[in-house]
């Protein structure tokens, strides 16, 4: 093979390597959201939705890896055509639901500022 062609390939695989290596350490990096998940949950606070909800997905992305610490609950059968008995147990009829610890709920899609204000948890900065 000529010099050029290694050298080409060389450069693909580099850029190649350092690009998977930069996904794992922005991947490794904390989430500045996730302390305020984690104080939602703590609140009491419960976030009921289903997997099939773009309004819970979109919930659970605007929190981006931070979202494993929120207080999730799945409300739909496996199958997603029913709903499992603890929703039913609670009421929920629609996703995404928010109950706080005063007992106020709220539907849809919240803000974060809105979810800071009803569990009086800190936004970070």
């Amino acid at each position: 093979m000529k010099k050029g062609v290694l050298i080409f390939w060389g450069i693909i695989l580099a850029i190649i390597v350092l690009g998977v290596a930069s996904s794992f350490l922005v991947s490794a990096r904390p989430n500045k959201l996730e302390s305020f998940a984690q104080c939602i949950k703590d609140s009491g606070t419960i976030f009921y939705g289903a997997y099939w909800c773009p309004h819970c997905q979109a919930t659970k992305a605007m929190f981006g890896s931070a979202a494993k610490h929120l207080p999730y609950v799945e409300c739909s059968t496996p199958d997603g055509s029913g709903q499992l008995p603890i929703c039913q147990e609670k009421g929920i009829t629609s996703y995404p639901t928010w109950v706080f610890p005063d007992g106020t709920s709220a539907t849809g899609e919240r803000t974060l500022e809105e979810l800071s204000e009803k569990t009086n948890c800190p936004l970070p900065a």
